[in-house]
Formats: C-alpha cells, structure tokens, sequence
C-alpha cells in the first residue's frame, strides 16, 4: 500500500531502486533540449550489519543526459559512490537522493533537481501537476512468471519545469515539462528475458502514458508487459499486454556498439482510441555505462502525433530500450 510522501523516500529492505527524471526543456529563443537524471541504488547484503562507517552498505550510481535536438547532438555522463560519509545516499526520513554534487529532494509534489558535468548541467524546480499514478495491481508491477518479479512503481507524469539548463559553458532559462519514475524490488528479469522498451508519453490534451514491453529470447512479448494511461482528469486505465501493440517502423544500428535499436514506431491501443507514430528527435540517444551500471541502453527524447478517438493529438516524452547491444543481465 503506498503512502505519500513516504513512499518517495528510500526504501532499503529492497535491494535495488531508482528514481528517474526524463523531460523536455525550451529556452527563450524557442530551442529543445531532452534530459534525464537517473539514481539508481544498490543494496549490498553482506555489508548490511558491518559496524564500520567505511562499509559500503549501499552503492549509489547516477546518469546525466542532454540531448541538443537542434544540433543532433548527445552527451552523457555517470557517477559513482558508496553510501559512507555522506558521499552518496538516500534518506528514509525525507525526499533527498544524491551522489556527490547531483542531488533530487523536496516534499514530492515540489522538487529541486540538480547534476552538473563541467559544461553541461540542470539546475530545475519541478512542480507536479497531478498525484502520483501507482502502475500495476495492488501496488504491484509484475515484470514475468513466478514469485518475486515484480516491482513496486509508481509515477509523477506531469512535472511544470522551470530552471536552468547548462550547454557547453553557457547557462540558459528553460521551461518544460518532465516526468519521474520511482521503482523498487529485489529480483531482476527471468533467465529467457533479454530486455525491455519503455514509453513515457505526455499529450498536449492533458493525458499521459506510459507502456512496457518485456522482451523475450525468441523476440515475442512477455504477457506481463502492461501500461498505464493518465487522463486530464487523473482517471486511470490500466493495459495489459493484449490491450496494445507496438510496431517498429525503422530501426537505427549504433556506430559503437553495433547494437540495433528500433527508431520509429506506430502504438495502437483500442481500449482508449490511441493511435500515434512515435519519433526520436535524432537517432544517436546511446549510453554505454561501463563506469556505474555496466549497461548499455538507449534512452532518447521523442515526438508522437496521431489520434485518440478520432481526434487529432501530439505529444512528447521518453523512450528507454534495454538488451539489444547485449542481452539485459543485472551487474549489481
């Protein structure tokens, strides 16, 4: 049962958590920027009744994107530290998350989110426009078969930004609108599962979703795959994996890793009237986080537009994609 504000602090007899922040910026002279913030913990069992304060009960990794939609240009960065003299850590008393100088806190409905890498950095203020929206059933997002894969999840879909954003050495004023995502469990994905694709969309009608497809070995969707659709008023429907479909339009193959990713995609779900083609601003969103997580993900700023119910509609939002540079395996 989810308790808020409670349930935006840390929550350490899960082993691992995340507390993540995808958003769309614009500065006054009307031009885009993507970003993400990401802090993960990762609870260390065997640490856990050390009496040292050098222990590292708990590891802290973070990630920090910009996406420069004008230019077509992508930058990221990662960090990571032990929760031991106040390095890094999450508190269970309050809303405050940070590893070293990146920090995300306040009382849930406002928040202040910070990160900074030399010439990029956001400083914002975040203001959420709707309660939280707790995805899955009962408090619980089932992620495959058998006991304990699932998670605890829930979302603030509809965050008014304001603040600024750092790119190349040059401070600007920046509004927008972002999205948070809290997650926490203790298992990772079953053996014939090789990754995941995420959407968070927010449409300009007020409604937001949000969609996962749990990808299996043999290419086929996990039937635990599920969504969540937000309406202006706050009304919630829940899909499951038979209520939508997902169909990749293009595909990009990344220059580094070789790994290919779709890049363009057509989502259709009948129980709410959606029908939208989903674009990223450019292709090149990759991360290669040999440094924290040791995982390599695309994580891009997109546009959709298409209908609901026969009406026209845009959006803008995130898109995440696990396991196809290398099949998705939990490093910590």
């Amino acid at each position: 049962a989810f308790s808020f504000p409670r349930d935006h602090y840390a929550h350490e007899e899960f082993r691992t958590e995340w507390w993540y922040y995808t958003g769309h910026l614009r500065t006054k002279s009307a031009e885009d920027y993507g970003y993400q913030v990401t802090f993960f913990r990762s609870g260390l069992a065997e640490a856990r009744n050390h009496p040292s304060r050098w222990a590292a009960k708990h590891v802290y990794l973070a990630h920090f994107a910009v996406s420069d939609i004008p230019r077509k240009r992508f930058r990221y960065s990662e960090r990571v530290n032990r929760a031991a003299l106040g390095r890094a850590g999450a508190s269970e008393t309050d809303f405050r998350v940070w590893v070293e100088a990146w920090e995300a806190g306040g009382d849930g409905t406002r928040q202040r989110l910070r990160a900074n890498d030399g010439e990029f950095a956001v400083d914002l203020n975040l203001v959420s426009q709707k309660p939280p929206v707790v995805h899955g059933e009962n408090g619980v997002s089932r992620k495959g078969e058998g006991r304990g894969h699932a998670s605890h999840y829930y979302s603030l879909t509809r965050l008014a930004t304001e603040g600024t954003l750092t790119v190349r050495g040059k401070a600007r004023e920046v509004t927008g609108l972002s999205w948070m995502d809290h997650e926490f469990g203790s298992t990772q994905l079953n053996p014939d599962q090789v990754g995941w694709d995420w959407f968070g969309l927010q449409f300009d009608d007020g409604t937001e979703l949000m969609l996962y497809v749990i990808r299996k070995a043999d290419g086929r969707p996990d039937s635990h795959s599920a969504g969540t659709c937000v309406g202006a008023d706050g009304r919630i429907v829940r899909l499951k994996q038979p209520d939508f479909a997902i169909e990749v339009l293009d595909r990009w193959v990344s220059p580094r890793t070789k790994g290919t990713y779709p890049m363009k995609w057509r989502l259709r779900a009948a129980a709410i009237g959606l029908d939208v083609a989903v674009i990223p601003a450019f292709p090149d969103q990759e991360l290669n986080t040999t440094k924290s997580t040791q995982v390599i993900y695309w994580e891009g700023a997109v546009r959709a537009q298409g209908t609901v119910s026969g009406r026209p509609v845009k959006a803008q939002g995130y898109v995440e994609m696990t396991g196809y540079a290398a099949p998705f395996q939990q490093k910590l």
